[in-house]
């Protein structure tokens, strides 16, 4: 079995201190960091998030996985950025204001890594001009809005309509999940698209920053 192989499949079992150790040997090794990062760790975590799409494994085993991704990463991410090697693409992501949950929006998080793409994280509770001004600053291509509650829901709407007030709809595509979320109501806002589980809101975010 090759190193690639094996860094994919430690990852897969969330044995973060072998993928850790694996990645280093592999850098020794003289291997090119996208390669071990492409071939190891996110294919890995590809498998991991076909997975949980078909419902073959759960949430903990995806936290699990996306912290030994994570062991791994911590050590390719100087590298990467020696070489100049540059994300996917760039997503904000946070859940709206008034609503505290969080458990969504990382995990959604995790898989958008998983797909080589840089995520930057807001948090829970977070206005409308908060999505805007990071997606300005950090020239995101994505806001991935998340809520839990029927009643923080209307926030997401806030977010479309700051975003156009702002001028960036047509460069920033917005995206919208949770459970009380679907396709209708993302229509209904005028938001880009809306995804029923984390590792199709991934494949979505990837194919909008690679188009």
């Amino acid at each position: 079995m090759s190193i690639m192989q094996n860094i994919s499949e430690s990852l897969q079992k969330g044995k973060a201190k072998d993928v850790k150790e694996l990645v280093q040997q592999a850098v020794d090794e003289g291997v090119d960091a996208k390669n071990i990062l492409d071939e190891g760790l996110l294919a890995g975590m590809s498998i991991i998030g076909d997975k949980f799409k078909k419902n073959e494994i759960y949430v903990p085993d995806v936290l699990i996985a996306a912290r030994a991704m994570n062991a791994g990463t911590e050590i390719l991410k100087p590298l990467l950025m020696e070489s100049g090697v540059e994300a996917k693409g760039k997503v904000v992501i946070g859940t709206v204001k008034g609503d505290l949950h969080d458990i969504g929006k990382n995990l959604v998080k995790m898989m958008m890594e998983g797909k080589g793409l840089e995520v930057i994280d807001l948090g829970i509770d977070v206005p409308a001009e908060k999505f805007i001004s990071e997606a300005k600053s950090n020239s995101a291509q994505i806001i991935c809005c998340s809520a839990l509650l029927t009643t923080t829901m209307g926030e997401m709407k806030n977010v479309v309509e700051t975003a156009s007030k702002e001028g960036i709809r047509d460069t920033v595509k917005i995206m919208v999940g949770g459970a009380p979320v679907n396709d209708n109501f993302c229509q209904s806002i005028g938001a880009d698209a809306y995804e029923p589980d984390a590792a199709s809101a991934a494949d979505t975010a990837l194919s909008i920053c690679t188009q």
